[in-house]
């Protein structure tokens, strides 16, 4: 009896930090999605394509899956290394909101539906807060692959000076960072400049266009766009003579070093499940 008095007596008054640990507990998906809610440094929006796709919410996470896209390679990637929890930048279904009305005769959808739903994969969509949180995890991804870091103006992440170099050797450098040539290039590829501008995905002709009014922005490095916009602009201001180009990256090679961050990122405050990066790369290929 003394010796259970004495027990009782020590448990009671024990410091906090003395209890006993609980074990960590399993994280459904929508609790892992609590966990990035919390770490952004943004407001989480009520409008928003962040949300999950597929799946069960509820379910327990076995496994994460970070990338570009959630293509049928990824999605297989996953199953494979036991991930149901899949996180991508952009949509699964083909357009922005990710709406499968028009794709329900569609056997390419059918096929990716029936497969997502027999390994009961949980897809979500980041890609509005990932943009949105300070510094914006896209770029800080792409600037630590293309080693820009000490090329930054005041600390921008848009805004870039290098030494004085041509067109031509800048492109040069790209293609051996992205182990590729299919970018497309407007502007003399004898062009000296120093200025860069840097504008990942698509975020349309306007933003484009504003880098290229600024005297701050010689050569723009771009994601995609319109052949009829961004193109059609640059293009008339090199006849004009304007000292201005465009290289475009390309989608994916413009973005998907922001996902593979976002894999590190994640690890920072998820230590309990496994998280993995699947790279999707360019999926076309191009005639020689």
């Amino acid at each position: 009896m003394k010796l259970l008095s004495i027990f009782i007596i020590v448990l009671l008054f024990a410091p906090q930090n003395l209890k006993l640990r609980k074990p960590d507990l399993k994280l459904s998906a929508n609790e892992v999605i609590d966990k990035i809610k919390q770490e952004v440094t943004c407001d989480w929006l009520d409008d928003t394509v962040d949300t999950f796709k597929t799946g069960n919410p509820e379910d327990e996470v076995t496994g994460i899956a970070v990338c570009m896209f959630a293509d049928m390679k990824v999605l297989k990637e996953a199953v494979a290394n036991k991930c149901n929890l899949i996180i991508a930048h952009e949509p699964t279904f083909y357009n922005h909101l990710d709406e499968t009305e028009m794709l329900q005769n569609s056997p390419v959808y059918k096929e990716k539906m029936n497969y997502i739903i027999k390994h009961k994969l949980i897809i979500f969509r980041f890609h509005d807060h990932i943009h949105m949180t300070q510094p914006d995890g896209i770029y800080v991804g792409m600037v630590d692959k293309l080693g820009w870091k000490n090329n930054r103006v005041n600390g921008s992440y848009t805004n870039y000076q290098f030494e004085k170099q041509t067109l031509g050797e800048f492109v040069d450098k790209l293609s051996k960072t992205f182990n590729s040539k299919d970018f497309r290039v407007i502007g003399d590829k004898n062009m000296k400049f120093t200025k860069v501008g840097l504008s990942v995905g698509a975020p349309g002709s306007a933003s484009h266009m504003r880098f290229l009014d600024d005297e701050n922005t010689e050569v723009l490095v771009a994601g995609e766009s319109r052949e009829w916009e961004t193109y059609q602009y640059v293009n008339d201001a090199v006849l004009q003579g304007k000292k201005k180009a465009v290289v475009f990256l390309g989608h994916i090679n413009s973005e998907e070093a922001g996902m593979e961050y976002c894999t590190r990122w994640l690890g920072n405050f998820i230590k309990d499940i496994p998280i993995k990066y699947f790279e999707n790369g360019q999926v076309y290929w191009s005639a020689k």
